[in-house]
């Protein structure tokens, strides 16, 4: 008994590991003009650019003229206040539009991925090839728990654990800031 227990914790440890180990993968393809617009944060892993939002986080994307996208990231801190960073977002790779690169701070950017889209660009899951970075982002403040289920087994079939998931309170509205659209396809 002692020993199948063993070989099965081996196997669950390379199962999961395999998972963890694997190469990110984005979805197939991402309609630029369907993806802009608002997306409100449902959850997200914890990071130290986001360390001071409380609740109510946003981001507001926008083509560019120059075929960029605009970002305008939005949350309430614990003083009631509203913090803002504004970026912009590059596609990286153009046979998909799912991988781009994000700058708030030139010279640096991040990997912005697409790995999880919902059918009617209702959802997005967005992450990072490290895994060290996930959202869940909904079209609404409030997602439907069976879209919100239905990311969680994307997640865990990307190799992302939903447990390190921190959920967004959305309790208030932000205001998107001037001239960001805000519509939903």
């Amino acid at each position: 008994m002692a020993l199948s227990t063993a070989a099965l914790s081996i196997l669950l440890a390379k199962t999961l590991l395999a998972k963890t180990t694997a190469a990110v993968r984005t979805v197939d393809r991402v309609d630029l003009g369907s993806y802009v617009g608002t997306w409100y944060e449902i959850a997200r892993y914890p990071n130290r650019f986001q360390r001071k939002c409380v609740g109510d986080t946003k981001a507001m994307y926008t083509l560019r003229p120059d075929g960029k996208i605009r970002v305008v990231n939005a949350c309430r801190q614990k003083n009631g206040e509203i913090d803002e960073a504004r970026g912009t977002a590059k596609v990286v790779d153009k046979a998909t539009n799912a991988k781009l690169k994000v700058t708030f701070f030139w010279p640096f950017s991040g990997d912005y991925w697409i790995i999880g889209l919902g059918d009617r660009y209702e959802y997005a899951i967005v992450g990072d090839p490290s895994r060290k970075y996930l959202w869940i982002l909904s079209r609404s403040p409030n997602m439907a728990p069976t879209l919100y289920d239905r990311a969680i087994a994307q997640i865990e079939a990307a190799g992302y654990d939903p447990s390190k998931l921190m959920r967004t309170p959305q309790s208030l509205v932000v205001e998107p800031a001037a001239g960001v659209s805000s519509s939903a396809p």
